[in-house]
């Protein structure tokens, strides 16, 4: 099952290989995508993890499109930035 999530916060590759690397470390999930000029992130699952999904995403810095987008998940969004251009 693929499933599309619009996010906050999405600025750049480094952006990018956070979430890849954040999401892919849930079990269940195949494969992940990140689209960064639309701020979207397409996940392929076995199961229905949605809501583990978004709250990851949120605690990273990139809240669904929707949810609270407070200065926290801002700062954590740049720290999450800077963190994924060093480790790609």
């Amino acid at each position: 099952m693929t499933t599309d999530i619009r996010i906050e916060n999405l600025k750049c590759g480094g952006c990018a290989a956070t979430i890849k690397k954040g999401l892919l470390s849930i079990d269940a999930i195949e494969e992940v995508t990140v689209d960064v000029e639309k701020s979207i992130v397409s996940i392929t699952s076995d199961n229905d993890n949605l809501e583990i999904v978004k709250d990851k995403l949120s605690k990273l810095g990139y809240p669904e499109v929707g949810d609270k987008n407070t200065i926290v998940h801002k700062a954590k969004s740049f720290v999450s930035c800077a963190v994924g251009r060093i480790d790609s």
